[in-house]
C-alpha cells in the first residue's frame, strides 16, 4: 500500500512510503477486535464498589438473648444481616475486571483495526513535526492543513516528543501517542490516524509493532 507523504501544509512532497500488506491489507477479524476493545475497557474499570459485612459494621458484639428457651429464633449480635443496620451477606468487594488476552490475539486485533483504517483511507502520513516549544496553535494549523482538525485524530510518533505532547494536550479531539503504545481501542475510536514519516518507515522496514 503506497501512501503519499504530505508536508505540514497538507501538500504532497513527492515522496511515498510503502505500508506492508501483512499489517494494512489483511482480512479484518471483527471478533478479535471486539475482544481487544472489551479487554481495554474492562481494565479501565475501577472496581471499587464495596459494602460492609457483619464484621465491619458498627454495633455491639454481645448476644441479644440466650440461645434457647425464648420461643423465638436464635440470634447473635445486632450486626446480624437480618437486622436493619446489619452487615450485608455476599455483597460486592473491590476487584479487577481485567482479563488476560493472548499476545497473538492482541496483535491480530491491532492489525485488523489498522486494515480497516487503510480500507477507509483514514491513514495519513505527514513529514516529521518539529516544534521548538509547545505550540498548540501551530499544531492545529498543521491539522487544519491536513483537513482533519475537526475529526477525532491520533498523531502516531516513533518516539516521545515533549513539545508535541504538550501541544496536543489542550485539543480535545487530537491525541498523540507512541507507535509502541497504540492499542486497538485507540485505533478503532479514532476517525483518522496521522503517522509521521519516521513512524511509517518503521512499518516499511518491517519492524515489529508491540501490542
Amino acid at each position: 500500500m503506497q501512501v503519499d507523504v504530505l508536508n505540514i501544509k497538507g501538500q504532497k512532497t513527492g515522496r511515498t512510503v510503502e505500508l506492508p500488506a501483512e499489517v494494512f491489507g489483511v482480512e479484518p477479524n471483527d471478533h478479535v477486535i471486539y475482544l481487544a476493545v472489551k479487554q481495554y475497557l474492562a481494565a479501565g474499570r475501577s472496581g471499587t464498589h464495596k459494602v460492609k459485612t457483619r464484621a465491619e459494621v458498627q454495633g455491639a458484639s454481645r448476644k441479644l438473648h440466650k440461645q434457647k428457651g425464648t420461643g423465638g429464633a436464635r440470634k447473635g449480635n445486632i450486626r446480624n444481616p437480618l437486622y436493619k443496620g446489619g452487615g450485608t451477606i455476599f455483597g460486592p468487594k473491590p476487584h479487577s475486571y481485567d482479563f488476560k488476552l493472548n499476545r497473538k490475539v492482541k496483535d491480530l486485533a491491532k492489525i485488523s483495526a489498522l486494515s480497516y483504517k487503510a480500507k477507509e483511507n483514514a491513514i495519513l502520513v505527514v513529514e516529521d513535526i518539529n516544534l521548538d516549544t509547545p505550540k498548540t496553535k501551530q499544531l492545529i494549523e498543521v491539522f487544519n492543513a491536513l483537513n482533519v482538525a475537526n475529526k477525532k485524530a491520533i498523531l502516531v510518533l516513533p518516539e516521545y516528543n515533549d513539545n508535541v505532547y504538550l501541544s496536543t494536550r489542550n485539543v480535545p479531539n487530537i491525541d498523540a501517542t507512541l507507535l509502541a503504545d497504540i492499542n486497538t481501542y485507540e485505533i478503532v475510536n479514532a476517525d483518522v490516524l496521522v503517522f509521521t514519516e519516521n513512524t511509517a518507515k518503521i512499518f516499511a522496514d518491517n519492524e515489529a509493532v508491540t501490542a
